[in-house]
């Protein structure tokens, strides 16, 4: 039997990463249509595009890196990321005052690759998938003596990332429905396991992106399976891989698994920005394609509000530009 998180563990990185990662607000954004389509629900947005670095990742990588022994830590820190877990490393590194190398793919965007060298970072470029850059980084750790924290598939990451899951509880005690990203499974195990333990009503609801489904094919599988990548938007959702520590996490708390295409995260993005005033990167924005998808077919649990995980918002000025205005092909 696998190991699975536990609330104490979770409640411990909470106590851990206080006065280092915000207590991001919980945004009320408009009613949906619920299950019968006679009733409406809230639908809420915990809104981690305004945590430190713009992104959920502080969260799991403070908690870890805070968590090593002193000697470790001081010798430097390592990880192989798309950009958002390179910059929560990069801050780690600056607030502990040690030395970090951030392995990120070819295609990262500017902004992430810019704003990890702002706080310090030496930043290299691996390939375009996590396998590509995973590997690198255990060159380069063993090479150099430094600690790898991985983006997702450890249980203090996803410990650090549950904590989350207890903030949206503490926020909207009725909650009902919460959708949660889902790439490598790191911030939806946390989050699932964070709700689930605390009160296992919650419906846990995963998103993924169409082209990208790996935990779609590997829950159909049984275990996780590698898939090939399909090029998306989401550029934060492209591991093509499910964790072996967070897989067994997602087959005991999630419900239910949805796919959302580009389309409907540019359509997303283009609600958030109107109806709610906010900015997320497609990331960030494909849980609410979900839950206006659900909205719009009256699936939504009747029993209290919807609460979409805002994961991030760190995008291009020119490309959340043209998501807005539609001049972009797909």
């Amino acid at each position: 039997m696998p190991e699975l998180l536990t609330l104490d563990q979770i409640r411990e990185a909470a106590a851990r990463i206080g006065g280092v990662a915000r207590v991001t607000p919980l945004l009320e954004a408009r009613e949906l249509r619920a299950w019968g389509g006679s009733d409406a629900v809230p639908l809420l947005l915990k809104c981690e595009n305004l945590q430190v670095g713009g992104a959920f990742k502080i969260r799991g990588a403070y908690n870890m890196a805070a968590g090593l022994p002193a000697a470790t830590r001081r010798a430097g820190l390592l990880t192989y990321s798309s950009g958002n877990h390179g910059l929560a490393i990069a801050l780690t590194a600056r607030r502990l005052g040690i030395p970090a190398v951030i392995v990120m793919p070819t295609t990262a965007p500017p902004v992430k690759v810019e704003g990890a060298r702002a706080l310090g970072a030496e930043v290299l470029f691996e390939g375009t998938t996590t396998i590509e850059r995973k590997a690198r980084a255990e060159a380069e750790a063993s090479r150099r003596g430094l600690t790898i924290v991985p983006p997702f598939d450890h249980l203090q990451i996803a410990a650090g990332q549950g904590t989350i899951g207890l903030e949206i509880l503490e926020q909207c005690p009725t909650v009902a429905t919460v959708y949660v990203q889902m790439s490598g499974g790191g911030l939806i195990s946390g989050v699932a396991t964070a709700l689930k333990r605390s009160r296992p009503s919650v419906h846990v609801v995963g998103v993924e992106p169409a082209g990208v489904a790996r935990m779609t094919a590997s829950l159909a599988a049984g275990h996780p399976v590698t898939i090939p990548i399909t090029p998306g938007i989401a550029d934060g959702l492209l591991a093509v891989r499910p964790g072996d520590v967070t897989f067994p996490h997602v087959q005991a708390f999630v419900d239910r698994v949805v796919t959302i295409d580009d389309r409907a995260i540019v359509g997303a993005l283009q609600w958030l920005f109107r109806e709610a005033k906010v900015v997320a990167e497609p990331s960030g924005a494909i849980t609410v394609a979900a839950a206006l998808a659900d909205g719009a077919g009256g699936r939504l649990d009747p029993r209290g509000p919807a609460v979409a995980v805002i994961s991030g918002g760190n995008v291009e000025a020119d490309a959340f530009a043209k998501y807005l205005s539609g001049d972009l092909a797909i």
